[in-house]
């Protein structure tokens, strides 16, 4: 494996901050009866987005800044979120992305949740990280579910053992999607979403060299499916991005026209409603639409700069309301 730093010790100052500073952020922490701490950012506490901003860092290894900034977007929208990360393949993708699936029991009690954050890479359940070539045996590990409801003891102890850490030694984070710290966490995956895409479409990881991007903050809404379409509909249409790389100026001019999202046949409206179109099937839709509206990216060794995409104000308004 390579040299890289380990993502659950960058990130454990924030949890520690996270915990800490529990009452002025409006979360709530607990032991579960498995000894893992549960962190409550939008169940029965209310949260916020600073909340969500420090949540959005963990999710990142502690190899990005997220900051909540004035937009000039969608000036409507007076907030948007900023992620920067110069390490942005092992932040991103080694880190944030939701890519470790947790389930426990049958039937209407089923529990399902998608982990992301640096605990990921604790566990590597996931092939992703023979490609990327790194693991991390941490002491202390931390993981974030997009859920509105505790994960069953019984899930928490089998983590506890893939991670091979002891329970006490586990944070999770859970920000329901309708919370205002779940709306940061996810609209903070603007970068990652371009950095998915770009593995997606086989660009080599190890030529992006660093990155940043931006979304607007989109409302809470109660209804989940309305919920999860705006966070979405953020960076689907008007979330921007820019990437570094090297290598030939063809190849970041290829990557900048197949990137955006309305380069797939899913896109031209608003995500819930092609997710009621799939009949709630996530894995019907066009995996090519998550990604940003608008892409630039530099290569390096010529310091030109290429350009897809747009922002769609439109469609942004109608996911939006108001």
């Amino acid at each position: 494996m390579n040299k890289q730093p380990s993502i659950n010790n960058l990130s454990q100052p924030i949890v520690q901050q996270l915990i800490t500073r529990a009452d002025a952020l409006r979360i709530g922490v607990e032991k579960d009866a498995s000894g893992v701490t549960l962190v409550d950012a939008g169940i029965d506490h209310h949260g916020g987005l600073e909340a969500g901003r420090l949540i959005s860092e963990i999710c990142l290894g502690g190899l990005g800044n997220v900051s909540l900034t004035h937009t000039n977007t969608a000036p409507q929208w007076l907030l948007s979120v900023y992620v920067h990360s110069s390490n942005p393949v092992l932040a991103c993708l080694g880190s944030q992305y939701a890519g470790w699936q947790l389930s426990h029991g049958e039937g209407k009690d089923a529990f399902f949740a998608l982990g992301s954050g640096p605990g990921r890479a604790a566990s590597l359940r996931e092939p992703l990280y023979k490609e990327l070539a790194y693991e991390d045996k941490a002491d202390k590990v931390c993981l974030v579910m997009e859920v509105d409801k505790n994960p069953p003891s019984e899930l928490l102890t089998k983590m506890s053992k893939q991670c091979a850490v002891e329970p006490e030694n586990i944070t999770v984070i859970l920000t329901p999607t309708k919370s205002l710290a779940g709306v940061v966490q996810v609209v903070a995956r603007v970068l990652e979403t371009a950095l998915h895409k770009a593995h997606e479409l086989k660009f080599p990881l190890e030529r992006i060299v660093d990155g940043a991007g931006s979304a607007p903050l989109c409302p809470p809404i109660p209804d989940f499916v309305q919920a999860m379409g705006r966070t979405n509909d953020s960076i689907l249409f008007a979330g921007r991005v820019q990437l570094f790389v090297t290598g030939p100026d063809e190849d970041a001019e290829a990557l900048a026209n197949d990137l955006p999202s309305n380069t797939s046949k899913d896109y031209g409206k608003p995500f819930a409603k092609v997710f009621s179109d799939a009949k709630y099937d996530f894995y019907q839709i066009d995996q090519m639409l998550f990604s940003p509206a608008q892409v630039s990216v530099t290569a390096m060794e010529s310091g030109n700069t290429y350009f897809g995409g747009e922002v769609n104000l439109d469609l942004l308004k109608e996911s939006f309301g108001g």
